[in-house]
This record gives C-alpha cells, sequence and structure tokens, in this order.
C-alpha cells in the first residue's frame, strides 16, 4: 500500500523475546499495580500521536497476545528465537500493509517511557526521515524509520543486532529527549 503523508506514524512494540537476562519474556512483564508493560507501550505510542499500533510477539505469544490492548493488532513471529531482526523485519512487513508513511519502534522493556518523548519523533515523520530519541547525547528509543527506509533496515539487521548500525551509516537525527525521561530500558526484575 503507498505511503499517505496525511496518516499519522504507525507504532511497532517489539515484545517477541525470550528475557533471558530478565528472566522471562518481557511481553509478560507488569508493573507492580500490574499493569501490562505491553499496554503501556501501546497507550504511550497512541498518545505520543501513532495511528496504528502493532506487537510483535514471539516468545510466550499466547499469553502475551492476551496482554495486548484492543485497539492494537498482534504480529505473530514463529522464528523469534533467532533475535531481534526477525522481529523488526515482521513489524515492517505488518506495517507496510497499511498506509503510514513512517513507523516509531519502541522495545517492551521501557515501561517509563513518556507520550512527549514520542510526539517529539512523529512531528519528523516522513517517508524519508530518519530519526532516534537520544538522552544527554546517546541514542535511544523510540526510533522513527520512514517508509523509504523499511526495505533497507529490513535487509541490513542480522540476529540480535537491530537497527542501529543503519541509523548510524544513514546519519539518523537525534532527537534529544533526555529532558522528558531516562530512555531507560529495563534489563532485570
Amino acid at each position: 500500500m503507498p505511503a499517505d503523508p496525511l496518516v499519522p506514524p504507525c507504532g511497532l512494540v517489539l515484545a517477541a523475546g525470550a528475557g533471558r537476562r530478565f528472566g522471562g519474556p518481557k511481553a509478560l512483564a507488569r508493573t507492580p499495580a500490574g499493569v501490562p508493560w505491553i499496554a503501556i507501550a501501546v497507550r504511550a505510542l497512541r498518545a505520543g500521536g501513532c495511528g496504528d499500533v502493532l506487537v510483535v510477539v514471539g516468545a510466550a505469544a499466547d499469553e502475551a497476545a492476551l496482554l495486548v490492548p484492543a485497539e492494537a493488532t498482534v504480529v505473530r513471529v514463529a522464528d523469534w528465537r533467532t533475535g531481534v531482526a526477525t522481529s523488526l523485519r515482521a513489524g515492517l512487513k505488518a506495517a507496510a500493509s497499511g498506509p503510514a508513511s513512517a513507523v516509531v519502534v519502541l522495545p517492551v522493556d521501557t515501561p517509563d517511557v513518556v507520550p512527549a518523548a514520542i510526539a517529539r519523533l512523529v512531528r519528523r515523520a516522513a517517508p524519508d526521515a530518519l530519526a532516534q530519541a537520544a538522552y544527554t547525547g546517546e541514542p535511544g528509543h523510540p526510533v522513527l524509520i520512514g517508509r523509504a527506509h523499511w526495505a533497507a533496515v529490513g535487509a541490513s539487521v542480522r540476529g540480535d543486532v537491530g537497527a542501529r548500525p543503519y541509523l548510524i551509516a544513514q546519519e539518523a537525527e537525534f532527537v534529544e529527549c533526555g529532558d522528558l525521561w531516562s530512555g531507560a530500558d529495563r534489563d532485570e526484575r
């Protein structure tokens, strides 16, 4: 489907991994109050200006899919064990079936994300855009990938290495978000 510049970017939650360092799939993680991290990510992407939101699940996919809010679409990845590259490719492929000109990628292990950080990237959405949130100059998430880059990103990612090498090679714009939150992901409970 061709991109429509009037359509907001698609949100993409990466939640397929086994979470070995975490002690289990992060897709099943919840806050101390019991709120699923998946739900936090979906709602933050929507509040930050994304339209459609896709959630890529793999490890514990059936359980994780039950935690995905109704306003999001589940994308199942059978070969999730091969690493984040497979999840990102699956998410980009699913996004390509819609009209969004860009996608905002957010890993599920960022439950402290604030919609304002997402909104800073959404404002840069365009088919040729490439932007990455930064925290005191250090790259982090979320990441905005314009539709013109989807095929190249999908071809460049390998195993457990995501889009970072591509973002560096293409000199993605850094969007400072350190004034909004820490940008920290969670690798431990």
